[in-house]
């Protein structure tokens, strides 16, 4: 992998959908990596602006999983431990896979509450309405619903 942090994730390649009390996330990518990376950035937004955040505190995030629905889970889990534990938000996010392996990185910084006006924290990424798949345009999609 790399030292030096990719580009930002365009707007028009993530989203959020409400859920009850929760919310949603939803990367898309030409490659199922590129989805995955779309969903991190994504669940960033939730938390505050990702532009805000600087890229620089690099993390690996390593995954291994049966298939993709669950290498996504593990791979968002992941990186809501180093935000819980180590006290990160991210804004980058390379991601690569391979059968049912994944290893990506993350760069970010440490929380300003100051600075980053966090609304919400995520307790982690759930089962609800995890999705990852190819769609009809041959755009990948990788989606769940994030524990608020």
């Amino acid at each position: 992998m790399s030292a030096t942090p990719p580009r930002p994730v365009p707007a028009e390649r993530w989203e959020h959908f409400p859920h009850v009390a929760d919310m949603g996330v939803r990367g898309f990518g030409s490659t199922l990596d590129e989805a995955f990376a779309a969903a991190a950035h994504a669940m960033t937004a939730v938390i505050t602006d990702p532009d805000a955040v600087r890229p620089e505190i690099r993390v690996e995030i390593h995954a291994q999983a049966a298939d993709p629905e669950i290498l996504l889970y593990d791979f968002l889990n992941g990186l809501v431990y180093e935000m819980a534990v180590n006290g990160l938000l991210f804004s980058r996010f390379r991601v690569r896979s391979e059968g049912d392996r994944l290893l990506a990185e993350a760069w970010g910084e440490k929380t300003d509450v100051a600075r980053h006006q966090p609304c919400v924290e995520v307790k982690g990424a759930t089962f609800t309405q995890l999705d990852v798949r190819r769609e009809d345009d041959g755009r990948w999609l990788a989606q769940c619903v994030l524990d608020i």
